[in-house]
């Protein structure tokens, strides 16, 4: 019996990972399918009972903004760099709301899919990957409305106020591709730390929160005083928040470096994030 098990040819053969640099990406691809069933499960299981639908894509996102223009930039009367307030209130929502959704949704992708990975065999990796492509379309959406808010106040600018298109747009994929991976990184750590220390989810949306108000969403970074500056240019967000401004307004704080800093410290945080998680995959179902 034994023998002709052996001597089998099998299609798919399970087995435990032994090391922590063993991952499979060949077999991640091959299970495609599976995470596009699973991109759509996501946006049409979230707005299937909800009577505006898709539209809360775009509520959200002006309704912060409206906010923000009339708190921070009416009466704490904080700079903008010259920029018109909705555009540089709206181009940081949109990079920071893609940030942080990729970030909390996968945090908790062990604890809020246990059934389905107790139950069924993939590749881990395809749910947090998933949430990555699902938030990749309700950005895409935002953006759109980014561009519609650009077309308008340049016919109807606002008086004061100016704003361009760089060259540096060129770089706007790679600016995603930065924002993706950082809060995939980052929720990858804080999901398998959170399978044995639970105290860690009542704090996630706390952290986000507070990291906000830590990188360029309401400021520039040219208004930062002097000796905190250098301590906000720690957050690898900042650089792609300014880096963002620039190529779509022509203004921010954007060099070389500190993009390089951004992609370094997102490929760092990425990698540590997938060990833990390659590790915490083997045995969190009997931890949860």
């Amino acid at each position: 019996m034994t023998s002709n098990y052996k001597n089998q040819n099998w299609d798919l053969i399970i087995k435990e990972s032994n090391s922590l640099f063993e991952i499979n990406f060949q077999e991640v691809w091959r299970y495609r399918d599976l995470l596009f069933l699973f991109v759509k499960r996501d946006f049409v299981s979230f707005y299937k009972q909800t009577i505006l639908g898709p539209i809360w894509f775009f509520i959200q996102p002006v309704f912060t903004m409206l906010m923000y223009v009339f708190v921070f930039g009416k009466l704490a009367g904080i700079s903008t760099d010259g920029l018109p307030m909705p555009l540089f209130y709206l181009t940081g929502i949109t990079a920071w709301n893609y940030f942080s959704d990729c970030l909390t949704k996968t945090s908790t992708v062990f604890k809020d899919n246990v059934g389905i990975f107790s139950k069924v065999y993939f590749p881990r990796l395809i749910m947090p990957l998933s949430i990555i492509v699902s938030n990749l379309i309700r950005f895409g959406i935002q953006f759109l409305l980014v561009l519609v808010v650009m077309i308008y106040l340049y016919n109807y600018p606002i008086i004061g106020s100016s704003f361009y298109i760089t060259n540096c747009i060129a770089i706007l994929p790679l600016l995603i591709v930065i924002m993706a991976f950082l809060g995939l990184g980052l929720g990858l750590i804080i999901t398998a730390i959170t399978t044995k220390y639970k105290d860690l989810t009542f704090l996630i949306t706390f952290g986000v929160q507070l990291l906000m108000y830590a990188t360029t969403i309401i400021y520039p970074l040219s208004a930062a005083p002097l000796k905190y500056k250098y301590i906000i240019e720690l957050n690898p967000m900042t650089g792609v928040i300014e880096a963002f401004r620039y190529s779509l307004l022509g203004k921010g704080t954007f060099s070389a470096w500190t993009l390089g800093y951004s992609v370094l410290v997102t490929i760092f945080i990425f990698f540590i994030g997938l060990l833990l998680f390659n590790k915490t995959e083997k045995n969190f179902v009997d931890t949860i």
